[in-house]
């Protein structure tokens, strides 16, 4: 395999474009769809998050070029036994492009954002993942949470 580096990105134009192609490619939506208004949102939450440093984006490089990205989300819920200080994460948006897949760059990419929190005093994250990554996740620690559920709105 080729160099791979990870890096930190806080150029929102470019974390706007690859978030836009994660949500194609994780929601099928059609390149014909209109998604102004879904761009919209993800550029004013990269303003904000990024500004308040509540949101770390990263990513991944082979020889220079852009093959990948992630984001780790960071807040306080209630303090708990196996959270006394309340600080967490939510991994997200950790996507590579097809032809760079299956070279450990997801993998990379999880670690590096992993430490960000670590080194914030995380010790708790949180993820939503697909069917086909949940062994990549255990492979890296994570465990599956069974009395999880989500409400959406209808």
């Amino acid at each position: 395999m080729n160099a791979v580096t990870i890096s930190r990105t806080t150029d929102i134009s470019i974390l706007v474009e690859w978030r836009m192609e994660v949500l194609h490619y994780v929601f099928s939506i059609p390149e014909n769809a209109d998604t102004h208004e879904l761009k919209q949102q993800n550029l004013r939450y990269y303003e904000q998050h990024l500004a308040n440093d509540t949101h770390i984006a990263c990513m991944a490089y082979v020889n220079d070029v852009a093959v990948g990205c992630g984001g780790i989300c960071l807040y306080d819920e209630m303090p708990s036994p196996d959270n006394p200080l309340g600080h967490c994460a939510y991994l997200m948006n950790i996507y590579v492009r097809e032809s760079f897949r299956k070279q450990g760059i997801g993998q990379l990419i999880i670690r590096w954002l992993v430490k960000q929190a670590q080194k914030r005093g995380i010790s708790k994250i949180y993820l939503e993942t697909s069917y086909m990554a949940k062994h990549l996740y255990r492979s890296l620690g994570f465990e599956i949470m069974e009395d999880m559920m989500i409400w959406k709105q209808e």
